[in-house]
């Protein structure tokens, strides 16, 4: 069996700090080891580190505004997408763009990204038009290396994911409807969106936070309070409808989840933006003494692969692999 690494992704704490990912132990016993920082000039010029989606098959794809880019770290192959060739409406005066999904189309041997746009319209009181707003979704071919149009859903996307949204064929994210909170579903193969509820926790999105999750190969929720620093950990799980799986009670002097180990062990980030460990069976709680950076910081479980992605080699976009010095600990 292949162990997979985990990538720690995130960014200094000015504007002028590199964007970096680590490599870190996921087996007990061995060290957590910061092995190298990984400089990626494509987004040196944004506030935040790019937001990861994947792994999917081996393959990342980073993006930040309207900067887009699919990895295979393995293969060290890199490959910044296309402009969007699809037409904004006219007389757009400036667009921005939202939320992101990326999978693998099994039916056909590719991989697409969907991204949302949002477009504004000036506000022209002269000829009597108020400023306004309209969306569009955008669909990404990797064989064809272009892009395309598809219909917008009536249920909008919103928030940057802390964990893989990609499961089984069906990116997720959480969206608005007309009047409620939901859960929004795109099928990667037939291109087509659909909507689920979300759990019904026992309380609001006003007081908690709600992050969607791939949980031993199903769609997960984890739910947890917005306020205090001793926190309660709730995991729902979809098989037809939601069960709750879980809770991990009253756990001090942490601010939300990062990821799910195998034995059942779970990656937080502490009160300080350090990296902690929290074994639920003993409920011992480990500062891993590696600093985390509140909002831009992501943990990926990743396996290697050789999938091709018809790049550039990472050096060739002047990415920099520098080995760290001096940030590990062990167990």
């Amino acid at each position: 069996m292949v162990t997979p690494m985990i990538f720690f992704f995130g960014q200094g704490n000015t504007h002028d700090d590199i964007h970096y990912f680590s490599a870190l132990s996921p087996e007990k016993g061995q060290n957590f080891l910061v092995k190298e920082n990984i400089h990626l000039p494509i987004f040196e010029n944004c506030w935040y580190a790019p937001v990861v989606s994947g792994p999917c098959n081996g393959l990342l794809c980073l993006h930040d505004a309207g900067k887009i880019a699919l990895w295979n770290p393995s293969t060290r192959e890199f490959k910044i997408l296309p402009q969007s060739s699809v037409q904004r409406p006219p007389s757009v005066d400036s667009s921005s763009f939202d939320c992101l999904g990326f999978g693998f189309d099994s039916t056909t041997d590719d991989y697409k990204v969907v991204r949302f746009v949002t477009n504004y319209f000036e506000e022209n009181l002269d000829e009597g038009l108020l400023a306004d707003w309209n969306h569009q979704v955008e669909l990404y071919s990797l064989k064809t290396d272009s892009w395309k149009e598809i219909s917008v859903p009536e249920a909008h996307p919103y928030g940057s994911p802390l964990f893989n949204n990609y499961i089984n064929g069906f990116y997720y994210w959480q969206a608005t409807g007309d009047s409620d909170y939901l859960i929004l579903s795109f099928d990667i193969a037939n291109e087509k969106f659909s909507t689920l509820p979300l759990p019904e926790f026992g309380g609001t999105l006003a007081h908690y936070y709600l992050q969607l999750l791939d949980f031993n190969g199903s769609l997960g929720a984890i739910v947890y309070p917005r306020e205090g620093t001793e926190k309660s950990f709730d995991l729902w799980v979809m098989n037809g409808s939601w069960t709750k799986q879980f809770s991990i009670e009253s756990v001090p002097g942490v601010e939300r989840p990062l990821r799910f180990c195998k034995n059942g062990e779970l990656f937080l980030e502490g009160s300080n933006h350090e990296l902690v460990l929290f074994d639920p069976a003993t409920r011992e709680l480990k500062n891993l003494i590696i600093d985390a950076y509140q909002i831009t910081m992501q943990l990926i479980a990743y396996v290697e692969s050789l999938v091709p992605i018809n790049g550039r080699l990472e050096h060739e976009e002047r990415i920099v692999r520098q080995p760290a010095v001096g940030a590990s600990n062990r167990y």
